[in-house]
């Protein structure tokens, strides 16, 4: 994919449904009693990893031009697979199937692509060993391939020593089939899908978030069943951020992003966006499923460096990326540190948008945790390599819109993980 700079975005714009939220549908509704129906569900690969894993599971997973329709067989009703899960690339589906499939009367094998196969799983492995999972990592190096085989649960309280959502769904979906209370505390709160859908669909969980403190602890107990539901997934703000960001630094743009899911666990990108001086307004907030959502107005600015750390960073952890080329054209120093989970991701996103800023001009640091940048300098065409990662090709799309001459995106497919249509929504703003 090449790409150059433009001028003036004008429009509207529909991302695809929340992918945290769309994998969560499916695995909701496969162990929940009768039929849960999804609309704007998100149709990337790590989505579609998800339903073929359930499939083979015994669930019977309807995809329509309008919906996807889930026929759960309740919580125990999930039959053993006759081949290995084959979750793809996807980090959400692995470490939470991880967490249903602990409590299950069979065993399972999980495995996936090379770069997940070498992503960290002994964050999962751990307590799910403490709750009484026999789950071990095939290759004794605690990352996928995943054998787990059937085992009696007990309810647990366990300190997370990260703020992961992945972590902390995993640990509670596991908690449905242990023998009592189940109990998770972070050091800062992450996305909180997880509490409130399986509250929508009929879970006994309590979540808070201590005032005192930026700890938050969730519990569940188990429960007679879960109850299908009908849900509308909102845009993801993971996917608007892009067009957020294009509208920002695209001079003469104007963008409508709608029905964007606002969650205050996922959207920290528009604190960011407003620390930077970024022109943004939020239209017609309302709430569907427990979830917030609102359209966000968003026109070309001026924007100024910012810190950002702390307990903001797991509410944008995906959207560093992008938040990184934002800087790279905002006046002064912007410094993003407590993010190192961004090592672990699909691929380590320090190394590669330091790389990749760096070719285009950037003056960036990276730093064990984050990484200095200090903007305000044109960017200029490069070759970017993504290295397969969805979300580094998206942010240096962006970025190519705003630097000189011409810019080359390499493995730019690799969108259709998350947006599917990322590269032909833009045609709709030129």
């Amino acid at each position: 994919m090449e790409l150059a700079a433009v001028t003036g975005l004008k429009g509207k714009v529909t991302v695809p449904g929340d992918k945290s939220i769309s994998h969560r549908c499916i695995m909701f509704g496969a162990i929940a009693k009768g039929t849960t129906v999804v609309h704007n569900f998100l149709q990337g690969a790590d989505c579609r990893a998800t339903i073929h894993c359930f499939r083979n599971l015994g669930i019977e997973i309807e995809d329509r031009e309008d919906s996807v329709i889930v026929h759960g067989k309740g919580l125990h009703g999930l039959q053993a697979p006759t081949q290995l899960l084959d979750v793809g690339n996807s980090g959400t589906t692995t470490r939470l199937i991880a967490g249903i499939l602990a409590g299950q009367p069979f065993d399972s094998k999980l495995s996936g692509d090379d770069s997940l196969n070498s992503r960290p799983m002994k964050r999962i492995i751990e307590p799910l060993t403490e709750m009484g999972a026999d789950i071990t990592s095939i290759l004794h190096n605690g990352c996928a391939p995943l054998y787990i085989t059937p085992a009696t649960l007990r309810g647990i309280h366990y300190d997370s020593p990260v703020a992961s959502a992945q972590v902390k769904s995993c640990i509670l979906l596991a908690g449905l089939y242990a023998d009592g209370e189940t109990t998770v505390t972070e050091p800062a709160l992450s996305r909180n899908h997880t509490e409130l859908m399986l509250r929508e669909f009929g879970a006994d969980i309590r979540f808070t978030h201590a005032l005192d403190s930026t700890k938050a602890t969730a519990s569940i107990r188990p429960c007679e069943e879960l109850y299908g539901q009908n849900i509308t997934v909102p845009g993801d703000i993971s996917s608007a951020a892009y067009f957020i960001a294009a509208g920002l630094l695209v001079p003469d743009s104007e963008i409508l992003v709608q029905n964007v899911g606002i969650n205050p666990t996922r959207a920290g990108l528009l604190k960011v966006c407003e620390d930077m001086g970024g022109d943004i307004t939020l239209l017609n907030e309302q709430t569907e499923g427990g979830e917030p959502i609102a359209d966000v107005l968003v026109r070309t600015s001026k924007l100024h460096g910012t810190t950002i750390q702390d307990d903001l960073i797991p509410t944008l952890i995906d959207e560093i990326p992008m938040i990184a080329v934002m800087a790279s054209q905002a006046e002064g120093t912007t410094i993003i540190k407590d993010a190192a989970e961004l090592k672990v991701k699909e691929t380590d996103r320090i190394e590669t948008v330091t790389d990749n800023l760096k070719a285009m001009g950037c003056d960036i640091t990276p730093t064990e945790d984050g990484m200095i940048i200090r903007g305000g300098s044109p960017l200029h065409g490069a070759t970017i390599h993504t290295l397969l990662d969805h979300r580094i090709a998206m942010a240096f799309s962006i970025a190519a819109l705003i630097a000189d001459g011409t810019t080359k995106i390499l493995d730019s497919q690799c969108v259709d993980v998350s947006y599917p249509n990322f590269y032909d929504t833009f045609e709709n703003l030129l």
